[in-house]
């Protein structure tokens, strides 16, 4: 059965879909099959694959309004381990779409099911909002992966992405929803402020949050313009090393 990891933070710019694309490249690297569910319609981690668009079959989009099977939209990559449901701007109005749907909330869930024992991970990079993709993003996960960035106000907003989990687990009969962990990014070694806020985390989600600390890191910046994982792009830049530790630490939790 595969380990379903939602990477979601409502807050936009804290690097969660370069989390979501070089730590399931870094899966695949490490020869595990991986799945990346683009649920954001800006499409940045089906683009940072190398996916121009989302081909003739479609996406998430026609996956999560029931006209197309989860598989048969699953496109692969250049890593031989790691395949892709890639997204699009359709997605915008796919909530308007199902909103007299039963269920609605639990479409992915459903969509997925099958492709279970196809992966040993799937990865759903969730767009930067507390709403209905990112909903269903989280009923459809195991776990919640939280990228935070070492600046001022990191804390701000996070809690209400908790209250949404517990929502989750509670409202939707999802209690078995955990945090994977949260992940310091854009961390700046030279600054006072990084390692005050990398303490203030460590002490507010104590046990939580990961060894492997992401770098501010120009590579990880140009990797996406050449649709490539940083990890695959320059595999030497401290982000790359720094997304293969994150990646070992996923692989010990098991």
């Amino acid at each position: 059965m595969a380990k379903i990891i939602a990477v979601a933070n409502q807050k936009g710019g804290v690097g969660k879909t370069t989390t979501a694309v070089n730590l399931s490249a870094g899966l695949a690297l490490a020869q595990r099959r991986t799945l990346l569910i683009d649920m954001d319609p800006q499409g940045h981690s089906t683009s940072g694959l190398g996916l121009v668009d989302p081909g003739p079959s479609g996406g998430a989009y026609p996956v999560l309004i029931g006209k197309i099977g989860a598989q048969e939209v699953t496109r692969g990559t250049s890593l031989p381990f790691l395949q892709v449901i890639p997204s699009g701007v359709d997605l915008i109005g796919v909530e308007v779409e199902l909103v007299s749907v039963d269920n609605r909330e639990g479409r992915l869930r459903a969509a997925i099911s099958s492709l279970d024992a196809q992966y040993e991970f799937i990865l759903i990079d969730c767009p930067p909002s507390l709403g209905f993709l990112t909903l269903n993003a989280l009923l459809a996960a195991h776990s919640i992966l939280i990228p935070l960035q070492c600046e001022y106000y990191a804390l701000e907003g996070l809690s209400q992405l908790l209250r949404t989990v517990n929502l989750v687990r509670t409202r939707f009969h999802h209690s078995s929803l955990r945090i994977e962990g949260v992940l310091l990014t854009m961390f700046d070694p030279r600054t006072a402020l990084s390692h005050q806020v990398a303490a203030e985390v460590r002490a507010h989600f104590d046990g939580k949050v990961f060894e492997s600390v992401i770098p501010r890191n120009v590579r990880l910046g140009e990797a996406p313009s050449h649709g490539k994982p940083a990890v695959l792009y320059d595999s030497k830049a401290s982000g790359s090393m720094a997304y293969l530790h994150l990646t070992e630490e996923i692989l010990a939790n098991g």
